[in-house]
């Protein structure tokens, strides 16, 4: 069985600030977080992309200091929006519904209508 990492909406957000918040250097701790916790090759996966992410954008950002660059504003605000709508709505898995457990094979099914017969007697 797999391992389930589940997270409420106050702990996504709380890595999505993180990931703004440090103007997206560390981007990669939450999907560090995740990866260790559940182990799948996966989310280790998503880890390396992100980290390979900060490892080319700021030497970039460093040597261009000159001159503004829009592509690498864009690739910017791309990646911080990939991140974000990963943590918020990909990268945990969700809480269980609660549902009635299903029947056993061969149970009856409980009985349909008014469970004591006809109304007023008839």
């Amino acid at each position: 069985m797999e391992k389930r990492l589940e997270a409420g909406w106050f702990q996504r957000i709380a890595w999505s600030v993180l990931a703004w918040g440090s103007l997206g250097l560390l981007v990669w701790v939450p999907f560090l977080y995740v990866a260790i916790r559940r182990r799948r090759g996966s989310d280790w996966g998503a880890f390396a992309a992100f980290a390979l992410y900060e490892c080319v954008t700021f030497p970039w950002a460093v040597w261009k200091t000159d001159q503004s660059d829009p592509v690498l504003g864009g690739v910017f605000l791309l990646c911080l929006l990939i991140a974000t709508a990963m943590l918020l709505f990909a990268m945990f898995d969700r809480r269980p519904t609660t549902q009635a457990p299903p029947l056993a094979y061969g149970a009856p099914t409980p009985a349909q209508g008014h469970p004591y017969g006809a109304p007023y007697g008839r």
